[in-house]
């Protein structure tokens, strides 16, 4: 297995500390704020420990409170709000320095036979057409300030092709749509809950950039301050994120510093696995 999956693998295997209380970690080599998708995964962990193996989580509605601080152990308290005979319910809380910085809700279901339908995936350039996250970071390499060329080029435990490239500094003002193949960097067990929880950490990676596509700025034009303020899912079926998954994403509205998005999950023969939206903080530096 890669290393950096491996460490991925390793920041989600929390430590119990207490009956419904469990300590993470950051990644050694992160500076600044926690990564938003780490705690939602995280918590998505800790919710899953409390839960009996016969359900899986359904849908999740999370809010981010403060910005966590990478240096310090998140402590995630699980309230176990609820078991009934075919859903159960949790609600989660991260806290470090003595502060909430992060909570969720979590309803868990057992598998049920129903009535189906669903929305047709976006017909895209598939992932074997499209240049490698690795290939294409190294192209852009020259653009990034020496002090960040590390951070920019390392291996990354998903991968990411984005179907229509967006310039990470000075984009082209386009429709706020965006399609990106994913998948985990290498082969993972089967433990379905695993794969909701990395599937949580990666849909944050992207989503909050939609915003920006309308207005002609990127993540690293050093113009903004962006933030995830809430993040919800909704679990449809099973997949494997070590099987490409597309994540079409769009924004339908943004206003008062705040953009608003969407996400929809497709496996590799069309089925719809995931949906996603969040709001996130989109402000204009002043200075």
């Amino acid at each position: 297995m890669p290393a950096n999956l491996a460490e991925l693998l390793s920041l989600l295997d929390l430590e119990p500390i207490e009956v419904n209380i469990f300590r993470g970690v950051s990644p050694k080599n992160r500076s600044e704020r926690v990564f938003g998708g780490q705690v939602l995964a995280q918590a998505l962990v800790a919710a899953n420990r409390t839960v009996n193996d016969d359900r899986l989580a359904h849908s999740l509605h999370a809010y981010f409170i403060l910005g966590g601080d990478p240096k310090a152990p998140i402590l995630y308290e699980v309230d176990r709000s609820r078991d009934g005979g075919s859903f159960a319910t949790r609600r989660v809380v991260a806290i470090q320095h003595g502060r909430q910085i992060f909570n969720m809700g979590v309803s868990y279901h057992i598998d049920e036979p129903g009535l189906g339908h669903q929305f047709g995936m976006p017909s895209v350039t598939p992932p074997e057409e499209l240049p490698s996250e690795g290939d294409r970071r190294a192209a852009l390499a020259e653009r990034v300030p020496e002090k960040d060329k590390h951070w920019f080029a390392r291996e990354r435990p998903i991968e990411q092709r984005p179907v229509e490239p967006v310039d990470f500094w000075e984009p082209e003002k386009r429709e706020p749509i965006q399609n990106i193949w994913l998948k985990a960097n290498g082969s993972l067990p089967d433990d379905p809950k695993l794969h909701q929880c990395i599937l949580a950490y990666a849909s944050d990676m992207s989503l909050l950039d939609t915003c920006l596509l309308p207005h002609g700025l990127g993540w690293m034009s050093g113009k903004l301050i962006m933030a995830s303020l809430d993040h919800a899912m909704w679990f449809h079926t099973r997949f494997r994120m070590d099987e490409w998954l597309l994540y079409a994403q769009d924004s339908p509205a943004a206003g008062g510093a705040r953009g608003f998005n969407r996400g929809s999950v497709f496996s590799r023969d069309g089925n719809l696995v995931a949906s996603v939206a969040q709001e996130g903080l989109m402000r204009l530096k002043t200075r």
